[in-house]
Formats: structure tokens, C-alpha cells, sequence
């Protein structure tokens, strides 16, 4: 996958081709660099290397149109390097031996390889591992990028040996620099309004090239007056959202929908809720997902919730898109502002924990049944006390077994409905204590 200002194959500055914006406007330094000074700066994990001239292998992980083949060249470039460029995509093990055979020779001959990778988490395993040996010796230098999680993508052995650098989408600062540069070599100014500068920016959603690609069709206009926004949308066709249902995004874009949700906030969970949905999700993946926040995040705190997200699936599935959305989208709502537990979560699990330790132990007889006169001979079922014929309708007694200490798991929290089962715990605590239980 293309990056910003990167192309395969750049005509020589004499051609006389067209070269499209992008190009003319790549950075001859990483000083130019637009953006990305977490890693690029002074202090920056890439700006102490180079300082150093200790350089190691790097994976780049960051959206597209971020710079990560740009910065790839220009290390080559600072570090007198020979340059090469391989996509997985396109690359197999026959591509790839006659890459290390090569930059054997040009070491025998005193120049080091830099091998780029694109979209290096499409090779498998076993490509992945045949890097190792060349990276080891000193053959290449190993610079990888990726858009996908590389703890998740990436074998361990290639991770061990590199730094992973994160490039992060443009700011609007940043495209902003860009536009102005891209307005400099143009010689002319883009006909805009200030809002429709903010408007284009929106359009590019951080993607450098998409950007450079979006200026070269507005500067090819012919109008009169500066476009507004209005006028700039029926001209021009926003950049889809990035997002990938079954990638790193995907994860992302769920755990900010369920985290808002965790934490109180319906506007949150709304903007991200309608952020999976312009990318496409399964509505269905949502609902079933915001069932799992009620039974996990809500609970008993308000045991309505599980209710309502059920419904809010079914209505869905009664109505379809878009008009069933809006039930999902009124669940989102009422799972954010309900009252918060995971007071049987963490009961559960200490219950499930303290079952694999002690999971040998039998009930007490006295909660046994006695179908056998065996049974009974042993002293099952002996002093059962039926809980109905006792005061209250409790008997207080043991449910242990005999040899395991009583253990309180679920200690309701003093939120919603919980509050009232707080008390129900505690009364009946009391009078366990009263009955000797």
C-alpha cells in the first residue's frame, strides 16, 4: 500500500512525464518531514539513532498516508544505505532470496542493505523467519511497515529484533503545513473559504496523500469566487473512515463503544456506535455486544438492562436497517446512564477459583438426598431443615461443605438496584449468625 509521498516508481527529475503532486512534493530530508516528531525529534527513539549512527531494524506502524515509506528512504538516504523496496503483497520466498543474494554482494563490496518491507504483516510465518539470519548478520537492515497491530501480526523472533515506531494520522496542523507547501509549488492558492479548509481536512481524516490528491483536483478549478463547505462537498467525495471489521480497528472502535458505556458517557458511546456503523458493522455485532455489557458492566445494579438490550436486538431484528438502528442506538443511551457492577463478575470468578482448589470436596450430608436405605444409613438428608417451616422462611443453615469456611463472593455494590440486595445479603447474614449457620 502506497504512503505519503511514496511511489515505486519516481521518474527521473529530467522526464518530462507528469508527475502527480505527491512526488514533487516528497521531503529531500527528514527534516522536512510533516509531522510525526514522537519518533523523528531530537529526543525521539529514530532522532537518537541517527544521532548515535547506531540504527537498528524498525516496523513502522501507522495508518496509511502517514510517511512510513517517505521515512524509510530518507533513513536510507542519511545513513548511506542502498535503498531497496518489496511489497508483501506481491513478494514471495523466490523475490525475496534474490533480495539477500544481492545484498550479500553489496556487502562483499562494502554498502549495506536497507531492505524496506510494506506491508510487512501479509508475509507468513515462515517469510517472515527467513529474515532473521540476514538481520542477525548484518546483511540488511530490516525497516518494516504495517497498519495492523504487529504483537498481533508479527512473528516474536522479527519483533525481538526491532524497535516498533508508531506514525500517527496528520493533525489538522499538520495538513495544514502540507496544504501550504502543496500551495507554494503550485504557485497559486487554493480557491476555499477558511471553512472549507477545515472541511478538506476533514476529507483527507489524516491521510497526507489523500490530501496531496484532493489539492490537485481543487486546484484544477475553475470558479470565481472562493468554494464554501457546501459547495466543496458537492464537488468533492469524503474519504471513507478507516476502519477494517475484521482488523485492528475493529478492536479499537469496540472498546471505545464499550468503555463509554462503562463509563457513563451515552455521547461517547453514541459517537462511536455511529462510528462502526459508517464503517459498515453488523449491526447484530453491536446489539450482541451490548448485551454482553449488561450482563457484565450492569448486572444486577439494574437488572432491567438485560431486558433491554434483548428487546433492542429483537426490534432490530424485526425492523432491519436503518429504522432498527435507532432501537440499538436507544439501548447504547440506557446502557450508559444505568448504574454500574460487576459485583457478580468478580463473585463468579472467585467462586470458579475457589472451586478448582476445593473441587473434591462433598456437600454436607444434611443437604443430601436419601433415596436408599443406604443412603439414609449413612446419614443423608439427616437434620435438613426445610427452609419453609422455618421462621421467615430460613433456616440458616450450612450449604458449605463441612470442611470449607463460609466464603461471602458477592458483595453487591451501593449503586441501583444493588442497594436493595445489599440489604437482602446483610439480613440474612445476620440472621445465619443468630441460627448458628
Amino acid at each position: 500500500m502506497a504512503d505519503l509521498f511514496s511511489s515505486d516508481d519516481t521518474p527521473p527529475k529530467h522526464s518530462a512525464a507528469p508527475r502527480p503532486l505527491a512526488d514533487r512534493l516528497r521531503p529531500q530530508h527528514l527534516s522536512e518531514v510533516i509531522g510525526q516528531q514522537q519518533v523523528l525529534g531530537p529526543e525521539a527513539p529514530l532522532g537518537v539513532m541517527l544521532a548515535s549512527g547506531a540504527l537498528s531494524s524498525i516496523i513502522f506502524w501507522g495508518p496509511p498516508g502517514v510517511g512510513k515509506t517517505t521515512i524509510a528512504r530518507l533513513l536510507a538516504d542519511e545513513t548511506d544505505l542502498h535503498f531497496v523496496q518489496i511489497s508483501a503483497i506481491f513478494s514471495g520466498v523466490p523475490e525475496l532470496r534474490k533480495v539477500f543474494e544481492a545484498a550479500k554482494l553489496r556487502r562483499a563490496n562494502g554498502q549495506g542493505t536497507l531492505l524496506f518491507v510494506d506491508e510487512i504483516h501479509r508475509f507468513n510465518k515462515a517469510q517472515q523467519d527467513s529474515f532473521l539470519p540476514h538481520m542477525e548478520d548484518g546483511t540488511i537492515l530490516l525497516v518494516g511497515a504495517t497498519t495492523e497491530n504487529p504483537s498481533f501480526e508479527l512473528n516474536a523472533a522479527v519483533l525481538s529484533r526491532s524497535q516498533v515506531m508508531v506514525l500517527t494520522r496528520l493533525t489538522h496542523e499538520d495538513l495544514a503545513q502540507l496544504t501550504e507547501r502543496a500551495e507554494r509549488e503550485l504557485d497559486k492558492t487554493l480557491p476555499l473559504t477558511e471553512m472549507a479548509r477545515f472541511a478538506l481536512y476533514e476529507m483527507a481524516d489524516g491521510d497526507g496523500r489523500t490530501l496531496l490528491n484532493l489539492i490537485e483536483q481543487i486546484a484544477a478549478w475553475k470558479v470565481d469566487a472562493p468554494l464554501d463547505p457546501e459547495q466543496l462537498g458537492k464537488r468533492l467525495m469524503r474519504r471513507a473512515s478507516k476502519y477494517d471489521k475484521s482488523g485492528d480497528e475493529h478492536y479499537n472502535l469496540i472498546s471505545a463503544l464499550h468503555k463509554s458505556v462503562r463509563g457513563s458517557d451515552p455521547d461517547a458511546a453514541l459517537y462511536w456506535f455511529g462510528r462502526m456503523l459508517e464503517g459498515g458493522e453488523d449491526p447484530r455485532y453491536l446489539a450482541r455486544r451490548m448485551l454482553r455489557m449488561a450482563i457484565e458492566d450492569i448486572q444486577l445494579a439494574d437488572p432491567q438492562a438485560h431486558a433491554v438490550a434483548l428487546h433492542a436486538w429483537e426490534t432490530y431484528e424485526r425492523l432491519g436497517s436503518p429504522e432498527g438502528e435507532l432501537a440499538l442506538a436507544q439501548c447504547v443511551v440506557y446502557l450508559a446512564l444505568a448504574p454500574k457492577s460487576n459485583a457478580v463478575y468478580t463473585a463468579f470468578k472467585a467462586a470458579r477459583a475457589a472451586a478448582r482448589k476445593t473441587g473434591s470436596e462433598p456437600p454436607p450430608k444434611h443437604i443430601l438426598n436419601a433415596p436408599t436405605k443406604l443412603m439414609s444409613e449413612q446419614g443423608y438428608g439427616e437434620g435438613y431443615a426445610y427452609d419453609h417451616d422455618a421462621e421467615d422462611g430460613f433456616s440458616g443453615q450450612n450449604y458449605f461443605p463441612d470442611t470449607l469456611p463460609r466464603t461471602q463472593f458477592y458483595q453487591p455494590v451501593e449503586r441501583g438496584f444493588e442497594r436493595d440486595l445489599a440489604k437482602r445479603v446483610a439480613y440474612f447474614d445476620k440472621l445465619r449468625k443468630q441460627r448458628g449457620g
